[in-house]
């Protein structure tokens, strides 16, 4: 049976030592730009308006469904619009809003070392399951 060192397990770190306010917006928006497809979506659009057909083919393994769960969700939080032109075919576009831009460049690196940590990620969980498995 292991031991457990209490004394250090007791001890507060910075992050518990304030507890958010029960109002803390920050898990919700955490939530909403971390969703699975969210965030992609929303790099995709900080290149410029796109059509739901370019965003679909931009963005790897979004079903059609999925695309819609999630630019609805977008819009209805703030962080895109829609704009649907009266054209024949009717052409839709979406677009960020100011809101988004002051998380524009950290979404962008996040999603940049998320692609490169993937790897790493990767290798760390196959060797801690390894692991696990061997160690009841």
């Amino acid at each position: 049976m292991s031991q457990r060192n209490t004394a250090v397990t007791n001890q507060l770190t910075p992050a518990t030592t304030a507890p958010a306010p029960d109002d803390c917006p920050l898990p919700e928006v955490l939530a909403l730009i971390g969703g699975k497809w969210s965030a992609q979506v929303l790099v995709e659009l900080g290149n410029g308006p796109r059509r739901f057909t370019q965003l679909e083919r931009a963005i790897t393994g979004i079903s059609r469904r999925m695309l819609t769960v999630s630019l609805r969700d977008l819009e209805r939080n703030g962080l895109i619009t829609r704009t649907v032109y009266p054209d024949s075919p009717p052409r839709v576009e979406y677009a960020t809003t100011p809101l988004i831009e002051d998380i524009r460049e950290p979404l962008e690196a996040l999603t940049d070392w998320a692609r490169l940590a993937a790897p790493a990620i990767t290798a760390a969980r196959r060797a801690y399951d390894c692991s696990a498995d061997s160690h009841p």
